[in-house]
C-alpha cells in the first residue's frame, strides 16, 4: 500500500511540475505581443522626444512632468488591456492607444 502511495504522490507532483512550466512558457510570448511591443516603443519614443525638447529649452520642467504623466496613463491604461486579456491587445485596443499617444503626440513642440 506504502508503494502505491508513493507512486501517486510522485506522478502528482510530475503534473504539477509540467503545469508549472508550460504556464511559465506562455508569459515571454505574451509579455512580448506585437501589439504591446509597438504601443510601448511608440510610448518609448514620446516619453524621449518630450526629453529632448525639454534639454533644448522647448518645454518647461512643469510640461514635460505633465506630459510624462499623461504618457504614463497612457502606459497604464495598456497594462490594464493586457491583464484583461490574458498578456495581449485587441486591435481596437491598440488602436484607442495609438490614438491617444498621437494626441498627446501633438502637444510636444517640434
Amino acid at each position: 500500500m506504502k508503494l502505491r502511495t508513493l507512486l501517486i504522490a510522485a506522478a502528482g507532483l510530475t503534473l504539477a511540475a509540467g503545469a508549472a512550466g508550460a504556464a511559465s512558457a506562455e508569459t515571454p510570448w505574451q509579455a512580448h505581443h506585437p501589439r504591446r511591443v509597438e504601443v510601448n516603443h511608440r510610448l518609448d519614443k514620446l516619453n524621449r522626444h518630450i526629453r529632448v525638447e525639454r534639454r533644448d529649452g522647448a518645454l518647461t520642467a512643469a510640461q514635460a512632468r505633465r506630459l510624462h504623466e499623461r504618457a504614463y496613463l497612457i502606459r497604464l491604461q495598456e497594462r490594464r488591456y493586457a491583464r484583461h486579456h490574458h498578456s495581449h491587445l485587441t486591435r481596437a485596443e491598440q488602436v484607442h492607444l495609438n490614438h491617444e499617444a498621437g494626441a498627446l503626440h501633438r502637444h510636444v513642440p517640434a
